[in-house]
């Protein structure tokens, strides 16, 4: 909703603690894009596709493991530092994949090197 943006400004860090499941694995996460998006740090589970949407622009721990989520937490939570280091790097990581130009241009780049490939 056009709601969120308010609400994800007003947090200091966002957690998306995800759990595999046998027959569900978290395939994007987007919740983790929109909140780098507002300048929110970004901690998630080791679950699925989170860690590669996160990259170097926020904090993982292993599905589970509550000793290092709190871990994660109190990094994020007891270094204003960190806490905008993270925050930026989430903002410049959302620019360069995530906008819609960005992710039309690598869609058209997959679809020139199959035909490249296959003629």
């Amino acid at each position: 909703s056009i709601q969120m943006p308010g609400y994800l400004h007003q947090l200091d860090a966002l957690v998306l603690s995800s759990r595999t499941l046998p027959n569900w694995k978290e395939q994007f996460g987007r919740i983790i894009v929109e909140a780098m998006a507002c300048g929110v740090s970004v901690i998630g589970s080791q679950s699925g596709e989170i860690p590669n949407v996160i990259g170097d622009a926020g904090l993982t721990f292993p599905e589970d493991d509550v000793a290092a989520l709190h871990h994660c937490l109190q990094t994020v939570m007891q270094s204003e530092a960190i806490q905008q280091l993270l925050a930026d790097k989430g903002r410049q990581r959302v620019l360069d994949n995530y906008t819609q130009a960005q992710v039309a241009a690598k869609t058209v780049s997959v679809y020139r090197e199959v035909m490249k490939q296959h003629g």
